[in-house]
Parts: C-alpha cells; sequence; structure tokens
C-alpha cells in the first residue's frame, strides 16, 4: 500500500495526537512523503527525441525516510563497500543500548547517537590493537539503526568487521584463523564503561537502575556482501517497505515484519496515528550520518586501505559510473531528454 495516502489519510489525528512530542523533523518528514511523486515536489518537462512524445513528469521527495525514494544511492552505496571488500572472513556486531536510556537518547539524539559510535568503535578498535587479540588496526562499517522488527524504539549499531588487521610498521597483514572475532563479554564491559563515561563528561544524568550486563552480539556472516546488503535496506528507505503495509481498515494499519527469532512472518495492528508515530520515530535528526567507516576503511585512509589490497592480491575490477535511471517514452521507449523544470509557488504567511 502507498504511504502517501495513509499519511493525508491520518495526518489530522496524528497533529491532534502527537504534537507536543513530534519533533519539527518528523512534519517535515511527512510533508515530504505525501508530496513525493506529485506536483507538490516539483515537476520536470521532458520530450522524446524520437517521437516528439512530451511530458511533465513528478518529481521524488528525496527525503531519506521515504520508501519510495534514494534506490540510486543505496545501489551507490552497495557498489561502494563492494570495492572494498577484501578476500577474508567478515563478523557483524552488534552493540545494543539498554532500554533504561532510550528516553534519553529520545531526547538528545544527536548527542547520544553519537557517543554510541564513538565508544562502539573505539572498543572494536582497542580489542584488534590488542596483541593478545590480533595486535592489528583493523577497519569497521557502522551503520546505526533505531528500530526494531516491531517498528518499536530500539538504538543499536551494527559494524561489520574484516577479519583480520594490518601491521603499519611491518606492512603485514594479520588475519583471524577462525570464526571467532573478540570476547564479547569483555568487549561488553568496555562498551558499558567507556559509554557511561561519555554520558558523564556530557552532564547528562544516568538512570538509577543500569544494567550490570550489556548485550553484544557477534556473528560470523561469510564474505561480507550478504550482511552489507541487509544493512543497506534501511540506509535510504526508511524503516518500512510499502510492501509490507499489509492494511487500512477502520482506523488501523496493519504490516508484516519478520520476527528475529523464530524467522516467521508476524503481523502488528495499530491506530493509524500510531502508526505515523511509529515510523517516524526513526527519522534522524537533520545532517546526521547514519553509516560511517573507520580504520582502513575510513574515506581519509584510501592509500592504507591500498596497501592491504595489495598484501591480500586483491583484483580491483574497473567500476564503471553508475547513471541515474532515465525516464522513457510511454509510446517508443526511448530516453527521454529534460527541457526544463518548475517548482509549485509557496504561499506565503
Amino acid at each position: 500500500m502507498d504511504i502517501a495516502p495513509i499519511i493525508q489519510q491520518y495526518y489530522p489525528a496524528f497533529t491532534a495526537k502527537y504534537k507536543q512530542l513530534a519533533l519539527p523533523g518528523h512534519f517535515k518528514a511527512l510533508h515530504a512523503m505525501s508530496s513525493c511523486r506529485t506536483k507538490d515536489c516539483g515537476e520536470l518537462y521532458v520530450c522524446c527525441p524520437s517521437c516528439g512524445k512530451a511530458q511533465w513528469r513528478p518529481l521524488s521527495c528525496g527525503h531519506r525516510s521515504c520508501p519510495q525514494c534514494q534506490n540510486h544511492q543505496a545501489t551507490q552505496w552497495i557498489e561502494r563497500q563492494q570495492s572494498k571488500l577484501l578476500p577474508v572472513p567478515y563478523f557483524m556486531v552488534t552493540f545494543t543500548l539498554p532500554c533504561e536510556f532510550r528516553s534519553l537518547a529520545w531526547n538528545h539524539q544527536k548527542t547520544v547517537y553519537s557517543i554510541l559510535f564513538s565508544c562502539a568503535a573505539s572498543t572494536l578498535k582497542d580489542f584488534g590493537l590488542n596483541p593478545k587479540n590480533l595486535g592489528a588496526e583493523i577497519g569497521m562499517t557502522m551503520v546505526l539503526h533505531t528500530n526494531s522488527r516491531k517498528l518499536d524504539y530500539h538504538p543499536h549499531i551494527h559494524a561489520v568487521v574484516p577479519g583480520g588487521g594490518i601491521d603499519q610498521k611491518r606492512r603485514q597483514w594479520k588475519k583471524k584463523k577462525s570464526t571467532y572475532l573478540f570476547n564479547i563479554k569483555a568487549m561488553a564491559k568496555v562498551f558499558r564503561a567507556r559509554f557511561l563515561e561519555s554520558l558523564n563528561d556530557a552532564k547528562f544524568p544516568i538512570p538509577a537502575t543500569v544494567p550490570r550486563q550489556w548485550v553484544i552480539d557477534c556473528c560470523h556472516v561469510g564474505k561480507g556482501i550478504s550482511a552489507l546488503k541487509y544493512l543497506s535496506r534501511y540506509l535510504y528507505h526508511g524503516v518500512i517497505r510499502e510492501k509490507n503495509i499489509i492494511s487500512n481498515q477502520d482506523g488501523q494499519i496493519t504490516f508484516q515484519y519478520i520476527e528475529s527469532k523464530t524467522g516467521k512472518t508476524r503481523y502488528r495492528t495499530l491506530k493509524g496515528e500510531d502508526f505515523l508515530f511509529l515510523i517516524l520515530q526513526h527519522v534522524l535528526p537533520k545532517g546526521f550520518r547514519r553509516v560511517r567507516d573507520y580504520g582502513f576503511l575510513h574515506s581519509n585512509a584510501k592509500k592504507l586501505l591500498s596497501v592491504v589490497q595489495l598484501i591480500l592480491r586483491v583484483f580491483l575490477p574497473v567500476i564503471k559510473e553508475r547513471h541515474r535511471p532515465v525516464f522513457k517514452c510511454p509510446c517508443c521507449q526511448t530516453p527521454m531528454t529534460i527541457l526544463g523544470f518548475r517548482y509549485p509557488i509557496l504561499e506565503s504567511g
């Protein structure tokens, strides 16, 4: 089901119920998604060079929470990550923020999410540098997710880590010899201590009931491409796909999701306005980067990555620049030429 008519139908009820709780970015996201690929987002005037067919085509909203937008950006991201893949085993490490901190994270999103990134990255980096573990500098790609499978607010970070690291002094690659990365209980203790220390430094109140044991999960994910494709699903398309919205009846929305423990398809039904707030909880603050690279995978470490690829004898194919999809003529399927554009006139006051 299309999300735009759902937003238009339940917007008044959403505003009445969540006006005080919703953030300005939430209303911007609603406006963008409801007007996506309509005249409200602007139009392009295109013409077919073969048959002369001309027409106005509506633009997409381009919002990163819109399930209809940014397919091109998602494909480009996957291609960039594929160019960095190494012929080594890969691991996915998940750092989960305990539920006691969710209220704090919601009220101070940019700061808490940034602390979550820095503490997770420094924990992995230091465990890699430790001679008892690897004694080398590792690389990692981290992605922030704020949702559970049921779309509840559940901040956590996934880190895709190649199984090995580079010793820069010796120009030597040190590989992991098993399907085991680092001790997750030891990592959880370090991550917990660093996160609490960072909260103290930021002068945030720490909840009275902080769990003594935190959860870090680590699993072997083969060559890494499957994990990257999984992470790319929510980078540019929002947290729900329109095909997963099953019904809109009697003021209620039903959507489906895959239960992580059983792998079975489950269904969840909510009032329309509650459904809108459920998906809007995961709209990130403006300008906040959801995905970040560290170590030899960082954009500023291209020379170091080249050394790693040289040591591992990685064959780098020539990557052709992927062009944006073109408008095709409805009559003869010839790519159409853009001749002009127009934007909607905004009402003043």
